[in-house]
């Protein structure tokens, strides 16, 4: 089970960066905290089978500094605990007890040029390095990964637009991206689309946005073999999210948000909650 935590968190947590440069010299830092448990899953068809109840719970660190007005480096750093509930089986079956496992997970790092912006539109082009710093075995049975071991690249065209409905102002972005990946992973294709509007006098920006990741089923990754569980490859899902965004003060903000898988393949099955503080100097 450990692929799915690893790419739940990547959807959530790293999401759609970019559009609007950083501006040079300026910042942006978010300290986040993400949870999900799930009980179930989906199946490599589609389907929905049930599986022992597991947990993570990761604090991170996202961020954006701009190295100049077109120039963005991103970085996520996370930490991530999984753990997994005690067994009890109503048969007469001796319980399992629970367990946990913890470490620095695997870290994002990424650059984005931004090459086009003109009457509210905003075009980019961002390189991201996925490097495994986590584990891909933690545990009693190995299955208690932070990371997956794999070193990855993903290259991504993002659009970004702003504009008005009436009186009120959106913008609306999206994303394409391919990842490479080695160690007997597949590749893998990325979509994303976001929109959003601020309201309450603009102190609360309230966003949707949808992503998806398809695999292109041309590693040979052995899902059977101490390299990886079922889990571990081809991993597919088309996720839907609601975040808002409120601005404690000029540099403050308090984020909330959730976001659930609503199809996959060899994926958890479950709502996922986070929360952060962010910080603009």
């Amino acid at each position: 089970m450990k692929k799915i935590f690893y790419v739940m968190c990547f959807i959530y947590s790293f999401g759609i960066y970019g559009q609007w440069a950083q501006e040079k010299g300026k910042g942006y830092y978010k300290i986040g905290l993400w949870s999900l448990v799930a009980d179930e899953h989906y199946t490599n068809t589609g389907l929905v089978d049930p599986n022992a109840t597991r947990g993570v719970f990761i604090t991170s660190l996202f961020l954006r500094y701009g190295l100049s007005d077109e120039l963005t480096f991103v970085g996520y750093l996370p930490h991530t605990q999984v753990y997994q509930n005690k067994q009890v089986f109503s048969s007469g079956r001796n319980p399992i007890d629970g367990e946990k496992f913890s470490s620095i997970g695997d870290t994002n790092l990424g650059l984005e040029y931004q090459w086009y912006s003109k009457k509210g539109w905003a075009i980019s082009t961002s390189l991201t390095l996925g490097l495994p710093t986590g584990k891909s075995k933690g545990g009693s049975d190995g299955s208690y990964q932070t990371g997956d071991g794999e070193f990855n690249q993903l290259i991504r065209l993002h659009f970004g637009k702003s504009y008005q409905l009436g009186t009120q102002h959106f913008y609306a972005k999206a994303s394409l991206g391919f990842n490479q990946r080695n160690k007997g992973f597949s590749d893998e294709f990325r979509f994303s689309i976001e929109t959003g509007t601020k309201i309450l006098k603009n102190k609360l920006l309230v966003l949707n946005r949808l992503s998806l990741i398809n695999s292109f089923d041309n590693g040979n990754l052995n899902a059977l073999s101490s390299n990886g569980s079922i889990f571990a490859n081809n991993v597919e899902v088309t996720n839907w999210g609601v975040e808002t965004i409120y601005a404690l003060n000029e540099k403050w903000d308090f984020l909330i948000s959730g976001s659930l898988p609503i199809s996959g393949r060899l994926i958890y099955k479950a709502m996922a909650i986070s929360s952060g503080i962010s910080y603009r100097p």
